[in-house]
């Protein structure tokens, strides 16, 4: 009965000090402190690897990889028509018009030809862009 109580005991009081000052090494807390203290954490550039690292690669260059950021504001006109980006000949292209309208205009965009929307207007030229 003592010894059990010694043991549990003993147990107590290693939960309570930590295990450095029992002297069975540092603790785990103590092991962390030292990672976060020589560099913290890595970077999303350091741990990344395979097709998320060239990904943030293609980011770091100023390109697009998946085309999800806005594009540049055009004019619309025949001067400064509505750059559509496209891997192939040809692309089918939706036009709102206006805000708050309720139908969208389809057009179809060929290689070297601008086409006008028939509701709005606006011109849309398609141009050539190829995979990061």
């Amino acid at each position: 009965m003592a010894s059990r109580l010694l043991r549990v005991s003993g147990a107590l009081r290693a939960l309570r000090v930590g295990p450095a000052a029992l002297g069975k090494g540092p603790g785990p807390l103590a092991e962390g402190a030292r990672q976060a203290s020589s560099g913290g954490m890595a970077t999303d550039e350091e741990q990344a690897t395979g097709m998320e690292r060239k990904v943030l690669d293609t980011i770091k260059k100023g390109v697009d990889p998946y085309g999800v950021y806005p594009s540049k504001p055009y004019g619309g006109t025949k001067d400064d028509p509505h750059l559509v980006p496209s891997l192939t000949n040809v692309r089918l292209v939706g036009c709102i018009c206006e805000e708050d309208a309720t139908e969208t205009y389809y057009i179809w965009l060929h290689k070297d030809k601008m086409e006008r929307c028939p509701s709005c207007g606006a011109h849309f030229k398609l141009v050539p862009c190829e995979l990061p």
